[in-house]
């Protein structure tokens, strides 16, 4: 039985919407963002539709959809609203589900709720998207000690970039975390490079 995977970044753009799509394809899954913030190019929810083939009732609506592309808590402001993280649940669905964050661990929601907070809410295994370049030991370490520190089961660690065998090993080893694999930077990124990339790269097992 596949379990709901939470996927997070170590920073924004690093490469966690590419994952995602892979494994929602490669699943089968339901795709959930919760929040949104940019509306103007495309959605992580289009994102993930275009790239992993799912039917489309399987791309859940988001709760919130803000326009302005920055942080939730900011762009929630803009708009005269206030994202209350009480309000979100993890959809219930048949079968796999995968669930996006926005940004990192540390993004605020609101004025008082990081969401982190809402990770620990839920207790539902995250997985941790990060470089392969200068930066990401510093990042993704960090990552994962605030996870640790608040018992938010981590499942595993998956790379996106070029191969950098000494940092991959380095997280994996001092962060105490599974590397589950890599995703290299696709040219073209289509729906079939990522998923000839993610089956060469990851274990359909690990995920279920």
């Amino acid at each position: 039985m596949t379990r709901p995977f939470v996927i997070v970044g170590t920073d924004t753009g690093v490469g966690k919407t590419c994952f995602s799509a892979a494994l929602v394809g490669a699943l089968n899954a339901h795709y959930w963002k919760p929040v949104q913030s940019g509306l103007e190019e495309e959605t992580d929810t289009q994102t993930v539709a275009r790239l992993s083939g799912v039917a489309p009732d399987r791309l859940l609506a988001e709760a919130w959809r803000l326009k302005m592309p920055a942080s939730p808590h900011i762009s929630a402001r803009a708009e005269s609203v206030e994202i209350d993280p009480a309000a979100l649940a993890p959809p219930q669905v048949e079968g796999p589900l995968v669930i996006e964050t926005a940004g990192g661990v540390m993004v605020p929601l609101n004025d008082d709720i990081l969401t982190i907070d809402l990770l620990a809410r839920w207790r539902l295994p995250v997985i941790v998207v990060a470089r392969t370049a200068l930066g990401t030991i510093n990042h993704s370490l960090l990552t994962l000690e605030a996870l640790r520190r608040r018992d938010i089961p981590v499942h595993g660690v998956a790379f996106v970039g070029d191969a950098e065998k000494a940092p991959q090993e380095t997280i994996a080893r001092m962060g105490s975390v599974r590397a589950l694999g890599r995703l290299p930077r696709l040219d073209p990124l289509t729906r079939e490079t990522l998923r000839a990339a993610f089956a060469a790269s990851f274990s359909l097992s690990d995920f279920t």
